[in-house]
């Protein structure tokens, strides 16, 4: 049989049958409220770069971390969504005025987003379409891989060694893919046993996006340097 001849069921390709109707759902929430804080950091690195009214720096990052506070400490219900929401876009504005402060290249810029988002797509999908609970045992693997950087972070504080800090940035990204695996089953499994907390679960993706965002600037960033090191 000729294998163009063959015909695709895109229906089966987007369909997750160990994943309930409810949990789907959810899923859509989430990923809805995933796209509407890319949209809103965007707007707050723009205005970071272009207008300059608001500095990348301590105060924003502080602000940002607030925010999230105040978003865990606030319960999810019917009638707390709305506010629910606006914390978690003014999260997503201030962190994006602290995204760009690394880099300012376009080029760089644009290549660690389209990086990112495919990165993120492909473990994205790899954690949808595995069988459940399949990507939970990394848990203790990753909480292991993070202590381990947390560790190099501290001891380059005094040595100072370029070849620890690019480790750093490696490891940290694989790391990362790790956790958008990882997050991703978690974030199904609390759905499936009740946890329907989609703005919660949102701030969890977003996180992972953007850190492996910024370690992908940093090392193009690096790369480019490397590169204009060696033609001088």
């Amino acid at each position: 049989m000729n294998v163009f001849e063959r015909n695709i069921n895109f229906d089966a390709l987007f369909k997750f049958s160990q994943i309930s109707h409810s949990t789907q759902l959810h899923l859509k929430n989430v990923y809805s409220s995933l796209a509407v804080c890319m949209f809103v950091a965007a707007a707050g690195s723009y205005v970071h770069v272009v207008t300059r009214l608001f500095q990348g720096g301590l105060l924003s990052a502080l602000g940002s971390l607030a925010l999230m506070v105040w978003l865990a400490m606030t319960p999810h219900s019917p009638e707390t969504e709305k506010k629910r929401l606006g914390i978690l876009a003014g999260f997503a504005f201030l962190t994006g005025i602290t995204l760009l402060k690394v880099c300012v290249c376009v080029y760089i810029i644009v290549t660690a987003f389209l990086g990112t988002s495919v990165i993120f797509v492909c473990f994205t999908l790899s954690a949808l379409y595995a069988r459940r609970r399949s990507y939970l045992f990394l848990g203790g693997t990753l909480m292991s891989g993070l202590s381990l950087l947390c560790v190099m972070s501290l001891v380059n504080l005094f040595i100072g060694s370029v070849m620890i800090f690019k480790m750093h940035m490696y490891l940290g990204l694989l790391v990362m893919c790790g956790f958008v695996l990882f997050d991703t089953q978690l974030i199904i499994e609390k759905a499936e046993n009740g946890d329907k907390d989609y703005v919660w679960h949102c701030v969890d993706l977003f996180l992972d996006f953007i850190t492996i965002f910024r370690k992908l600037m940093v090392i193009l960033s690096m790369n480019e340097k490397d590169k204009r090191k060696e033609k001088k």
